[in-house]
């Protein structure tokens, strides 16, 4: 019994493989942020008064690190 579990694991493992690899020939590759864009992203506060700002203001005065990510959709 354990050994045909272990034929339907090794099957489906090659199955999804064979299809993940020709699916990649259809995705585009992600863009990379770039300086300008990142600074005039606008970020907005999520707790207390809410306000909106330029993700410049970050590391105008002071060093900062972002992050950004970006939702499907």
């Amino acid at each position: 019994m354990a050994l045909i579990g272990d034929t339907v694991a090794t099957v489906s493992g090659f199955v999804t493989g064979v299809l993940n690899f020709f699916t990649d020939f259809f995705l585009t590759p992600p863009l990379k942020a770039t300086l300008m864009f990142l600074e005039e992203a606008e970020l907005k506060t999520l707790k207390g008064e809410i306000k909106t700002f330029k993700a410049k203001t970050l590391w105008e005065k002071s060093g900062a690190v972002v992050m950004a990510v970006r939702r499907p959709g």
